[in-house]
């Protein structure tokens, strides 16, 4: 019986093609008629699991579509974009219905949970907008003239905007994490696009009804359980199995989690996964050590086929650079995984293979060709045949790269421990820690100067 379960969420496809699309009728909030909605559980690769929805009317021709993602993200996302040239109006933006957005140059901001989410652009964001201010203006005309005008004067700065007469910057926050805005000159970074990450307050959590004080109550549970050393000890001999839900086809699972000590580096947590149900596994690392106190900065030139056989520990906020082949990606693109070098370029192919935005009518054909480019050429690495240099930059300093003259010094690999920037201190979350006299209150009462974590 269990055989016949088909997964919750989908590969996305046609309608004609996947059987998976539940229509149900729906009242139309514009003529008041019956229409139709059509609902899609599906997988977008590159991105994570989400509900599309399409409503359409018959009776009045009244249509829109909605995204929301299936879960939320440990972090909040915050992304800046500027704006400088018409087509940057075309960057797609993927945003769920707990993004504010703001636009600073003409003090715009679009609240949280105006709209429902949706996969939209640049300029469909700032026509949105328009549409929505000028809904009202024929009454605002005859009763509140001075209102209509200020309104007016408001839409003229955004279509302004709209003619890129001068460059503005895009400002989207997400406290859930399921905002995207594309990176149009991928796989290279982007100097005018920004992300990072940050933990959610507890305000924030609590608009997005998560509740950890259950968790917080677990984790004392445990520390009671644990008091003595042998048990400490035994946690750390031992594979722990616990359940958990297959990211892949959405179906009930196990994940295995054990404590390791790597050679010549420091304890870690490797969590593996394996679906019965449809194959897929993963596997996940975390430092088990914390931030270290200097940044690492680890570059290997690849010499021989054999390099592709060095272990490799990725953390979540390590960078991954190949200068050569123009390749530079983020920390939080593929996550953290140990594995071989291989391996891991593997997954950054198959990672360049499924990107959605690839594909369909709106794709870039000359995108498309250096993507191309670019596999062929992590298949010649691969092979040994394409001599490039590797590099690996990680803020928190867990990453590492296997040394096979270890404990000698390997020719070909140099690591370099560095001061870590304001920037990266603020992305680490470690700008507003505070180790000593922390019982005492930070803050003047009567001051107005507030912390943002």
């Amino acid at each position: 019986m269990g055989d016949t379960v088909k997964p919750i969420y989908v590969d996305l496809a046609s309608e004609s093609d996947d059987p998976h699309v539940t229509v149900i009728d729906s009242l139309c909030l514009t003529c008041h008629e019956m229409g139709k909605t059509r609902l899609l559980m599906t997988k977008i690769p590159h991105y994570r699991e989400v509900i599309l929805s399409s409503f359409s009317c018959d009776h009045c021709g009244n249509h829109n579509t909605s995204i929301q993602p299936g879960q939320y993200q440990e972090l909040g996302v915050n992304y800046q974009f500027t704006v400088r040239e018409e087509k940057d109006l075309s960057v797609q933006v993927v945003r769920s219905n707990h993004a504010t957005i703001s636009v600073p140059e003409v003090e715009l901001e679009i609240p949280a949970d105006s709209e429902k989410g949706e996969i939209t652009t640049v300029e469909g964001i700032l026509r949105r907008t328009i549409e929505g201010l000028s809904q009202d203006q024929p009454n605002r005309r005859l009763d509140h003239p001075e209102i209509y005008e200020q309104i007016e004067e408001f839409i003229s700065k955004i279509e302004e905007l709209l003619g890129c007469k001068s460059n503005f910057t895009i400002i989207v926050d997400d406290p859930s994490g399921n905002t995207f805005i594309e990176n149009t000159l991928a796989p290279e970074q982007n100097p005018h696009l920004k992300r990072k990450t940050y933990k959610r307050t507890k305000e924030q959590n609590a608009l997005l009804g998560l509740n950890f004080e259950d968790e917080e109550e677990n984790k004392n549970a445990v520390k009671q359980d644990d008091d003595n050393e042998e048990e400490e000890t035994s946690i750390k001999d031992e594979v722990l199995v616990f359940n958990t839900i297959c990211g892949h086809c959405s179906k009930p699972t196990q994940t295995n989690m054990k404590v390791t000590q790597i050679p010549y580096f420091k304890e870690v947590v490797i969590m593996a996964t394996s679906c019965d149900g449809c194959g897929h596994r993963t596997n996940e690392v975390k430092s088990g050590g914390g931030i270290s106190e200097k940044g690492k900065r680890i570059t290997l030139k690849l010499t021989d086929p054999c390099d592709m056989a060095r272990d490799v520990l990725k953390s979540e906020t390590c960078e991954i650079e190949i200068p050569e082949l123009g390749l530079h990606l983020g920390g939080g693109l593929i996550g953290g995984k140990f594995t071989t070098l291989e391996g891991l370029l593997m997954d950054i192919r198959n990672d360049l293979e499924s990107n959605p935005f690839l594909a369909g009518d709106s794709s870039d054909g000359t995108r498309k060709a250096i993507i191309q480019k670019l596999i062929a050429d992590l298949e010649q690495v691969k092979d040994g045949s394409l001599q490039v240099t590797f590099k690996m930059t990680d803020p928190a300093g867990n990453s590492y790269l296997q040394n096979l003259y270890a404990p000698d010094d390997d020719p070909e690999m140099e690591i370099e421990e560095y001061e870590r920037s304001y920037e990266e201190n603020e992305a680490l979350g470690i700008n507003d820690m505070k180790t000593e006299n922390y019982e005492e209150q930070s803050i003047d009462p009567g001051s107005s100067s507030l912390i943002c974590s």
